[in-house]
């Protein structure tokens, strides 16, 4: 059987734990990129396109294969050419409309009981520091902090000056949560029906962790693109409530958006000085952040005691869906 991916993201983690697991490999990659990833020895096969649509066609040529979404697929293809995929698709494909939806990505929060930042629904309703959000996955793009509602204002007409946004309702502003960020990965196996948690990181963004280097007197404004990432270890007394958090979002996402949540997704959070953990975002899929842990995270060490990155553990549900004649209960 062959694995495929779009050449982004995560694509050399989750190709490179497929080939661990046996399997074939695939990559749909752009002609500018394909002399990048020609590096790799475990990618065995390249779908070279020259355009979107074409990028669509070339998974759809595959036979005997699972597709494996990442972060960047509908940021790069559009929402629109997914939704024209008939390969099998790891994970639930149902689920790609909610989380390029802000407003619908927040009221799964809300119904898995998971607290989330105040949202006001217009800059008139502000009233203390907010983070105004772009739509999709932007890596923090475009997004900024306002103290009060003029400058939400001001932030709003930048964007649309800029050309970044169409739409000015399809913005999220958020209460500004101060405390740290952590970034909480899981992996829900239909098979085993678990929920494991497979690393934390923190998101490494550019300019605003550069600030802490400049005079306290240099006024620049944050930005929040992301660069890289940073690993963490929680404390121990942290997980019980954030497991909860992850089993509830599994339990709501099964009930609203069947047939639930499928292998990877990761609450995005920011934890207060009062350990209160606040999940302001959700990933239905594998995030970047796991790249980090190619060989393994602290925690996932702890379910197979082997080298277990993400991408591996995805070829390892596909396998043992395969040995058990269960592989529709973890493909859409």
């Amino acid at each position: 059987m062959l694995l495929l991916t779009l050449a982004s993201h995560s694509s050399l983690q989750i190709l490179h734990g497929a080939k661990r697991e046996g399997f074939e490999t695939g990559i749909v990659v752009s002609t500018k990129r394909e002399s990048f990833y020609r590096r790799f020895s475990f990618i065995d096969n390249f779908y070279v396109y020259s355009d979107e649509d074409q990028a669509v066609d070339k998974i759809n040529s595959t036979s005997n294969s699972i597709f494996v979404p990442h972060g960047s697929l509908i940021e790069y293809i559009g929402m629109e050419r997914v939704s024209r995929i008939r390969t099998p698709i790891f994970g639930n494909r149902n689920l790609f409309p909610w989380e390029s939806n802000q407003t619908k990505k927040m009221k799964l929060l809300e119904l898995s009981n998971i607290k989330t930042p105040m949202k006001f629904e217009s800059p008139e309703d502000v009233d203390r520091m907010v983070i105004v959000k772009l739509p999709g996955a932007k890596g923090g793009r475009g997004y900024f902090i306002a103290r009060n509602k003029q400058e939400v204002k001001e932030g709003i007409k930048r964007l649309l000056e800029k050309r970044l946004i169409n739409n000015v309702e399809d913005l999220i502003i958020q209460e500004y949560v101060v405390g740290i960020p952590m970034y909480f990965q899981f992996f829900y196996s239909p098979v085993l029906q678990r929920v494991e948690m497979t690393g934390i990181d923190i998101r490494y963004e550019t300019n605003v962790d550069g600030l802490r280097r400049l005079p306290s007197d240099l006024r620049v404004e944050p930005t929040f693109v992301v660069a890289g990432n940073i690993p963490a270890v929680a404390r121990e007394s942290l997980l019980p409530s954030v497991y909860e958090y992850a089993e509830n979002f599994v339990r709501t996402t099964r009930d609203i958006v069947p047939p639930g949540a499928i292998g990877p997704f990761c609450l995005e959070s920011v934890v207060t000085d009062t350990l209160d953990v606040v999940v302001f975002e959700f990933s239905g899929r594998i995030v970047a952040g796991t790249n980090l842990y190619v060989d393994g995270s602290p925690y996932s060490w702890l379910y197979w005691d082997e080298p277990m990155s993400v991408g591996r553990r995805i070829g390892r549900e596909i396998n043992l869906a395969l040995q058990k004649n269960r592989l529709n209960e973890v493909t859409t």
